[in-house]
Formats: structure tokens, C-alpha cells, sequence
């Protein structure tokens, strides 16, 4: 099965649908065959065969089918994947989209380098405590959160893992993943201390979200 995995993924029309994936919306099949540069036949060819592995969902809303990823641990399966791109291709990625490597959405996390710093500054802080493959609250860091207005209770009773690491393709240090860094970009995005960027993973620090992030985890932006 692992190996019919690695095959799946390894092709470049199909892993580029899945990297398309990674800023967390639906798209449709005529969406994604645009964004990968291949034909709609071809690419709904290729859209089955990773709704059959269960890599993807596929939801119909009027005329038009919507694919998503089918649980975010393929979300985090694809970002670590990307971290073993060779140092001169990652080089190319980077200077073509700078702000991608500086702060972007992976599936519905924080990510890039401000997105290791938020992690980072969440442990010097001692809201979270690091493990292996995991990040652990705190009492003071679930006192922080819950004033935040985010539902720790509600979140630990999901049946999606809570807070665990995802390796930065990138930085090659973990971010904050599960549904605890989903909550928290939620918010950031609420307070307006990020702003989307059109048309791109690449996210905004706002001045509001710098001076928050300054006065609430020390963290210079």
C-alpha cells in the first residue's frame, strides 16, 4: 500500500493537484487542470485516482465538483514531502515567490518562517511544550488561547488531532498543525493581525498583527 502511495504521489500532474490543495480551498476540476497546465480529460483521470486512494474528496454542489483534500494529515504528508526538494530547486521556488517562504497557509495552519517564529514563540512563552511529533498546552497556554476566544475544550473533543507538529518545507523546523493551529490562524485572520494575499498561498502580517505578536509572544516580525 506504501508503495502504491509513493506512486501516486510521485507523479508530477498528480502531485502538483495535491500542492494546488495546500492553500486549503476547493476546486473544481476544470480549476485544477488550469492550475497543473494539463487537459480537463487528463486531469479527471488523475482526480480519480487519488479520490480512489482517498487522498481527496470530491463534493457536488449544483453543476459544479469540488475537490478537497480528503483529511488534513495528507495536507501535512505533502508540506513534509516538500522539504526533501534539493537546496537549488527550493532556492528557484523561493526567489520566484518570496513571500511564500516568508509567511503562507499550509491547509488551514500558519506557515513560512513567521510561521516557525509563532510556533517557536508559543514554547518560549510556555504555552506549548514540544515533543517528537507533538505540541503540548500548557495550563497557562490553554488560559492564553481560551482568552483568545478559542474552545480548547471543544477542539480536544474533535476527532482530528489536536496540536501536532508539521515539518516547515522550508524552514525545515516544525509549525503549528492540528486543530489548535487551525483555530489560531482562524483567529489571527478575525483580529486582522493577517491578510490574505490574492491569488497566492503568501499571507500578510498587518501592522496590528506585529504589534500583537510583539507585545503578546515577543516576536519581531
Amino acid at each position: 500500500m506504501l508503495n502504491y502511495i509513493a506512486q501516486l504521489i510521485g507523479d508530477p500532474i498528480r502531485a502538483n493537484i495535491l500542492w494546488t490543495l495546500l492553500d486549503g480551498r476547493a476546486y473544481t476540476a476544470s480549476e485544477l487542470a488550469a492550475a497543473v497546465d494539463t487537459s480537463a480529460p487528463n486531469c479527471s483521470m488523475h482526480l480519480a485516482k487519488l479520490i480512489k486512494a482517498d487522498l481527496l474528496h470530491v463534493e457536488a454542489q449544483g453543476r459544479n465538483r469540488y475537490y478537497t483534500f480528503s483529511r488534513p494529515e495528507v495536507a501535512y504528508a505533502v508540506e513534509a514531502l516538500a522539504a526533501l526538494i534539493p537546496h537549488h530547486h527550493r532556492e528557484v521556488a523561493e526567489k520566484e515567490d518570496p513571500p511564500i517562504r516568508t509567511c503562507r497557509t499550509c491547509y488551514d495552519h500558519l506557515a513560512g518562517r513567521v510561521g516557525v517564529q509563532l510556533a517557536e514563540g508559543l514554547v518560549k512563552q510556555h504555552f506549548l511544550v514540544k515533543t517528537s511529533k507533538e505540541f503540548q498546552l500548557t495550563q497557562k497556554g490553554m488560559r492564553w488561547f481560551e482568552q483568545k476566544g478559542i474552545d480548547i475544550a471543544a477542539l480536544q473533543h474533535t476527532r482530528r488531532n489536536f496540536s501536532r507538529t508539521c515539518l516547515d518545507w522550508t524552514e525545515r523546523r516544525p509549525h503549528l498543525a492540528g486543530s489548535l493551529g487551525a483555530a489560531l490562524l482562524k483567529m489571527m485572520f478575525d483580529e486582522n493581525w493577517l491578510r490574505r494575499i490574492p491569488h497566492t498561498r503568501a499571507v500578510q502580517v498587518t501592522p496590528k498583527g506585529r504589534k500583537a505578536l510583539s507585545a503578546e509572544l515577543k516576536l519581531e516580525i
